[in-house]
């Protein structure tokens, strides 16, 4: 792209029933895309053992949680399992405007409360798991949920799926280089998007004359 065009970000949304892989394309996005960065949420749930502050989650309390609601320091926030999940709004505009594309995994809930308040930078993608035994196969060997958990993840699959529709893309994860492949094709093209490039009406002025 030429230096006398810029680009805004995008808020490149990720969505799927727990076991369908958003997680791990996230992070392998993440690592083969520097120009891309990670939103961190806000939770009221315990920190897992293999999680860090900041860089997961901000772990508050529920008492902190309720007082950022109140003070509208949420892009969205939801309830998730019993527990209360948001995103802060600072740190996405803050990116947004320097031209750096920030990533959401997000459930449906939170997409929507975004379509609402930023369509215009918000490419939303759902991920589906390849069947039924395949998605319970992958929740009961991630082996950090007990059984009662699994059950009601499974339960409650059928309701986030339902909610596919309301994407802009759809993946089904068979393979996860493929479906890493198409989530980058969707981020290059959605880059390329004219009303995201700052400039670009200057620029072809002067092609022009």
């Amino acid at each position: 792209m030429s230096s006398e065009i810029k680009r805004r970000g995008l808020m490149l949304v990720l969505s799927s029933p727990s076991g369908a892989g958003k997680t791990t394309l996230s992070r392998k996005l993440l690592e083969s895309d520097s120009a891309i960065v990670m939103s961190v949420s806000a939770t009221t749930r315990a920190r897992r053992p293999d999680e860090a502050e900041g860089r997961d989650y901000h772990f508050v309390s529920p008492v902190k949680f309720t007082k950022m609601v109140k003070a509208n320091e949420f892009f969205e926030h939801a309830t998730v399992f019993d527990h209360r999940y948001g995103t802060p709004k600072k740190p996405v505009t803050d990116a947004l405007a320097a031209g750096r594309d920030v990533l959401f995994d997000i459930d449906w809930q939170g997409t929507q409360q975004l379509k609402e308040r930023a369509r215009e930078d918000l490419v939303s993608v759902f991920i589906l798991p390849p069947g039924h035994d395949e998605l319970e196969r992958r929740l009961k060997s991630r082996a950090q949920d007990s059984k009662e958990v699994v059950a009601k993840r499974m339960a409650k699959a059928a309701s986030e799926i339902s909610h596919w529709p309301e994407y802009d893309y759809v993946i089904v994860n068979r393979d996860l280089s493929q479906a890493l492949a198409q989530i980058k094709a969707i981020l290059n093209a959605e880059r390329a998007r004219r009303t995201r490039l700052i400039g670009v009406g200057e620029f072809a002025a002067k092609l022009m004359k």
